[in-house]
């Protein structure tokens, strides 16, 4: 059966066999549970497969364990604007579930749904609200007694801590890190990114398309490359190194949010050359950089390495506590030199 390539459907998923054959199989027995949690590493489909899920159990006329993709329902979870679905996403600098967020859910509970079979919520990244107690206490209460045409997906990060209050009201369907050759081939395809850098994109972000993307979307491979040419080139204490450093620090203090997914591909970087100092370059990751790799073997020894490490790891605790972003990469960067 062809697909619209934008539908919401299992069919559309890159990877996670084992979870869509277990929600399409719960479906086909018609033991759709009251809520769900989708939990793995970030960037690997859940929200996508909590979308296809729902569209799924309210589809008018399934066709072997998936979406039709013709009848209302399908056409409505397919432009993004079916009534029944809601989704509750984190807010605010906190980057967590509000209270009132979950007050006006239960507002909304009390009614039925509009038109579907089934209500869907969907609440994302609901490990990062494990710290508001209050957020977390009416939550648990909607779970513990939802209504009967309600279905609730949570998302969750693999190592986020989830109270084992909510995981006991919820099935569990776990989620895992895609293999790197579909990854490859998702941004290939889809992205159009040429395949050395769809490969090191694929290694880098260890198998979740999402941060592939992002990464890529970000331009922050590319930035990358420019830091690590100029420090290859650059010799320390001279007036050129002063200014392009001044410059490398102000561009990457640019990226605001995504800094630190600047400094971890610096630190994968750093790795890849100890690697290489151990003729160990077949694990290598960063494939679009094997260009660099033999002068800044030259340039840098292990224990140089390591001490280069370290101070990402300043880097980023200083960063933690607000400190001025330019500054510290200044001091990162001169001290990379």
């Amino acid at each position: 059966m062809a697909f619209s390539p934008m539908l919401i459907s299992f069919q559309s998923i890159i990877g996670q066999p084992k979870a869509k054959q277990f929600l399409a199989g719960s479906f086909a027995r018609q033991k759709t549970a009251h809520a769900y949690l989708f939990r793995g590493p970030a960037g690997v489909g859940k929200k996508t497969c909590a979308l296809a899920f729902a569209a799924l159990i309210n589809c008018a006329a399934p066709v072997n364990g998936d979406v039709c993709g013709h009848c209302p329902s399908c056409v409505k979870y397919h432009s993004g604007n079916h009534p029944d679905l809601l989704l509750i996403e984190p807010q605010g600098t906190a980057n967590a579930l509000k209270i009132d967020q979950i007050r006006e859910l239960k507002k909304t509970l009390i009614y039925p749904p509009f038109e579907a079979r089934f209500r869907v919520v969907l609440i994302k990244d609901i490990h990062l609200t494990m710290r508001r107690k209050e957020v977390t206490n009416s939550l648990l209460k909607t779970l513990e007694e939802p209504p009967a045409d309600t279905v609730f997906i949570l998302t969750g990060d693999e190592a986020g801590d989830i109270l084992p209050t909510i995981l006991s009201r919820c099935q569990i369907v776990p989620f895992y890190p895609l293999p790197y050759a579909q990854v490859t081939q998702a941004l290939q395809r889809h992205d159009h990114i040429e395949e050395q850098t769809a490969a090191s994109l694929a290694a880098i972000s260890e198998g979740s398309l999402g941060r592939a993307r992002l990464l890529h979307q970000e331009g922050l491979l590319p930035l990358r490359r420019e830091i690590m040419q100029n420090l290859l080139a650059l010799s320390p204490g001279t007036p050129d190194a002063v200014q392009a450093v001044f410059q490398l620090a102000e561009k990457a203090a640019d990226t605001k949010e995504n800094l630190e997914e600047l400094l971890d591909l610096i630190t994968i970087w750093f790795r890849d050359i100890m690697l290489a100092h151990q003729d160990l370059t077949g694990l290598v990751i960063n494939n679009d950089l094997h260009d660099l790799l033999p002068a800044a073997c030259r340039r840098w020894g292990h224990d140089e390495l390591t001490g280069k490490l370290q101070r990402i790891s300043l880097a980023r605790r200083q960063l933690l506590h607000n400190c001025n972003r330019t500054l510290v990469c200044e001091v990162l960067f001169f001290g990379l030199l």
